[in-house]
Protein backbone atom coordinates (compact mmCIF):
# COMPACT_ATOMS: atom_id res chain seq x y z
CA UNK A 1 0.00 0.00 0.00
CA UNK A 2 1.73 3.00 -1.52
CA UNK A 3 -0.34 5.87 -1.46
CA UNK A 4 -1.14 8.16 1.62
CA UNK A 5 -4.49 7.86 1.45
CA UNK A 6 -4.32 4.76 3.12
CA UNK A 7 -3.33 6.59 6.96
CA UNK A 8 -6.65 7.86 6.45
CA UNK A 9 -8.57 4.59 6.45
CA UNK A 10 -9.43 2.63 9.49
CA UNK A 11 -7.55 0.15 11.45
CA UNK A 12 -10.71 -2.37 10.74
CA UNK A 13 -10.91 -1.32 7.23
CA UNK A 14 -7.43 -1.56 6.40
CA UNK A 15 -7.08 -5.24 7.66
CA UNK A 16 -10.56 -6.19 5.95
CA UNK A 17 -9.22 -4.92 2.47
CA UNK A 18 -5.44 -6.21 3.28
CA UNK A 19 -6.89 -9.77 3.01
CA UNK A 20 -8.01 -9.72 0.26
CA UNK A 21 -4.65 -8.25 -1.51
CA UNK A 22 -2.94 -11.75 -1.43
CA UNK A 23 -4.04 -12.88 -5.13
CA UNK A 24 -4.55 -11.52 -8.71
CA UNK A 25 -6.97 -10.36 -9.60
CA UNK A 26 -7.72 -9.05 -6.71
CA UNK A 27 -11.82 -9.70 -5.87
CA UNK A 28 -12.73 -6.18 -5.86
CA UNK A 29 -16.49 -7.74 -4.92
CA UNK A 30 -15.43 -9.47 -2.11
CA UNK A 31 -13.84 -6.24 -0.62
CA UNK A 32 -16.93 -4.65 -1.03
CA UNK A 33 -19.34 -7.45 0.46
CA UNK A 34 -16.45 -7.37 3.42
CA UNK A 35 -17.15 -3.43 3.55
CA UNK A 36 -20.98 -3.71 3.72
CA UNK A 37 -21.49 -2.20 0.18
CA UNK A 38 -23.50 -3.76 -2.17
CA UNK A 39 -22.39 -3.61 -5.68
CA UNK A 40 -24.80 -4.15 -8.26
CA UNK A 41 -24.43 -3.52 -12.44
CA UNK A 42 -27.07 -0.96 -13.68
CA UNK A 43 -27.71 0.75 -16.80
CA UNK A 44 -26.44 3.71 -15.89
CA UNK A 45 -26.44 5.47 -19.77
CA UNK A 46 -23.96 6.72 -21.83
CA UNK A 47 -21.02 9.06 -20.20
CA UNK A 48 -21.42 7.54 -16.26
CA UNK A 49 -18.95 4.81 -14.96
CA UNK A 50 -20.71 4.17 -11.52
CA UNK A 51 -21.91 5.70 -8.44
CA UNK A 52 -22.50 5.37 -4.80
CA UNK A 53 -25.44 6.32 -2.96
CA UNK A 54 -26.59 5.21 0.69
CA UNK A 55 -28.63 1.93 -0.06
CA UNK A 56 -32.57 2.50 0.26
CA UNK A 57 -33.10 -0.75 2.01
CA UNK A 58 -30.26 -0.78 4.45
CA UNK A 59 -30.08 2.33 6.25
CA UNK A 60 -26.46 3.28 7.08
CA UNK A 61 -25.48 1.36 4.22
CA UNK A 62 -24.28 2.27 0.66
CA UNK A 63 -24.79 1.21 -2.60
CA UNK A 64 -22.24 1.48 -5.50
CA UNK A 65 -24.06 0.46 -9.31
CA UNK A 66 -21.97 0.33 -11.79
CA UNK A 67 -22.59 0.36 -15.69
CA UNK A 68 -23.04 -2.73 -17.59
CA UNK A 69 -22.37 -1.61 -20.65
CA UNK A 70 -18.48 -0.63 -19.38
CA UNK A 71 -15.96 -3.57 -20.06
CA UNK A 72 -15.17 -6.08 -17.25
CA UNK A 73 -11.79 -4.11 -16.30
CA UNK A 74 -13.73 -0.84 -16.19
CA UNK A 75 -16.53 -1.91 -14.10
CA UNK A 76 -13.25 -3.12 -11.69
CA UNK A 77 -12.10 -0.10 -11.36
CA UNK A 78 -15.29 1.97 -10.96
CA UNK A 79 -16.09 -0.41 -7.88
CA UNK A 80 -13.12 -0.02 -6.87
CA UNK A 81 -13.00 4.04 -7.01
CA UNK A 82 -16.28 4.38 -5.48
CA UNK A 83 -15.12 2.08 -3.30
CA UNK A 84 -12.26 5.15 -2.63
CA UNK A 85 -14.73 7.77 -2.03
CA UNK A 86 -16.50 5.16 0.44
CA UNK A 87 -13.39 4.74 2.29
CA UNK A 88 -12.42 8.08 2.27
CA UNK A 89 -14.83 10.46 1.53
CA UNK A 90 -18.15 8.47 3.33
CA UNK A 91 -19.13 12.07 5.08
CA UNK A 92 -19.42 13.73 2.07
CA UNK A 93 -21.64 11.32 -0.30
CA UNK A 94 -24.88 12.72 0.98
CA UNK A 95 -27.42 11.51 -1.34
CA UNK A 96 -24.79 10.10 -3.84
CA UNK A 97 -21.45 10.89 -6.28
CA UNK A 98 -21.81 9.63 -9.91
CA UNK A 99 -18.87 9.73 -11.68
CA UNK A 100 -18.63 10.11 -15.47
CA UNK A 101 -16.04 8.07 -18.06
CA UNK A 102 -13.51 10.15 -16.48
CA UNK A 103 -14.00 9.53 -12.76
CA UNK A 104 -15.02 13.57 -12.59
CA UNK A 105 -17.95 13.96 -10.32
CA UNK A 106 -18.99 17.06 -8.48
CA UNK A 107 -16.41 15.97 -5.69
CA UNK A 108 -13.01 18.53 -6.18
CA UNK A 109 -10.68 16.91 -8.34
CA UNK A 110 -8.48 16.22 -5.57
CA UNK A 111 -10.64 13.71 -4.15
CA UNK A 112 -11.37 11.99 -7.31
CA UNK A 113 -7.31 12.05 -7.44
CA UNK A 114 -7.63 10.57 -3.85
CA UNK A 115 -10.21 7.77 -5.33
CA UNK A 116 -8.44 7.13 -8.15
CA UNK A 117 -5.25 6.66 -6.04
CA UNK A 118 -6.57 4.04 -3.56
CA UNK A 119 -8.25 2.00 -6.53
CA UNK A 120 -5.37 1.16 -7.65
CA UNK A 121 -3.91 0.38 -4.85
CA UNK A 122 -6.39 -2.04 -4.21
CA UNK A 123 -6.72 -3.56 -7.65
CA UNK A 124 -2.77 -3.55 -8.13
CA UNK A 125 -1.47 -3.38 -4.67
CA UNK A 126 2.69 -3.47 -5.21
CA UNK A 127 3.82 -6.31 -3.56
CA UNK A 128 1.52 -8.54 -6.00
CA UNK A 129 2.84 -6.56 -9.10
CA UNK A 130 6.47 -7.19 -7.96
CA UNK A 131 5.65 -10.87 -7.54
CA UNK A 132 4.19 -11.36 -11.04
CA UNK A 133 6.72 -8.59 -12.36
CA UNK A 134 9.28 -10.62 -11.59
CA UNK A 135 7.24 -14.16 -13.02
CA UNK A 136 6.91 -12.25 -16.49
CA UNK A 137 10.75 -11.57 -16.41
CA UNK A 138 11.48 -14.85 -15.31
CA UNK A 139 9.21 -16.92 -18.04
CA UNK A 140 10.35 -14.08 -20.45
CA UNK A 141 7.21 -12.50 -21.42
CA UNK A 142 7.54 -10.15 -24.55
CA UNK A 143 4.96 -7.40 -23.49
CA UNK A 144 5.19 -7.48 -20.10
CA UNK A 145 2.29 -4.74 -19.49
CA UNK A 146 -0.45 -7.15 -21.30
CA UNK A 147 0.73 -10.01 -19.10
CA UNK A 148 -0.08 -8.18 -15.95
CA UNK A 149 -3.08 -6.10 -17.13
CA UNK A 150 -4.36 -10.11 -17.90
CA UNK A 151 -3.06 -11.12 -14.38
CA UNK A 152 -4.49 -8.14 -12.92
CA UNK A 153 -7.59 -8.24 -14.55
CA UNK A 154 -7.18 -3.77 -15.44
CA UNK A 155 -6.63 -2.25 -18.68
CA UNK A 156 -3.49 -1.49 -20.16
CA UNK A 157 -3.22 2.11 -19.49
CA UNK A 158 -4.07 1.01 -15.74
CA UNK A 159 -0.86 -1.14 -15.67
CA UNK A 160 1.19 1.16 -17.88
CA UNK A 161 0.09 4.14 -15.58
CA UNK A 162 0.51 1.83 -12.08
CA UNK A 163 4.36 0.86 -13.37
CA UNK A 164 5.11 4.48 -14.27
CA UNK A 165 5.36 3.25 -17.81
CA UNK A 166 4.62 6.48 -20.27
Amino acid sequence: MTCAEWEKISYAERLLIEDALRDAPVRISAIAKALGVTVVSADLGSGISGEIRPSPEHPGSFIIRVNKNDSTRRQRFTVAHELGHYLLHRSEIGRGIVDDVLYRSSLSDWREAQANRIAADILMPDPLIEEWYRRARELRVDDVVAFLADKFNVSRAAMRIRLGIS
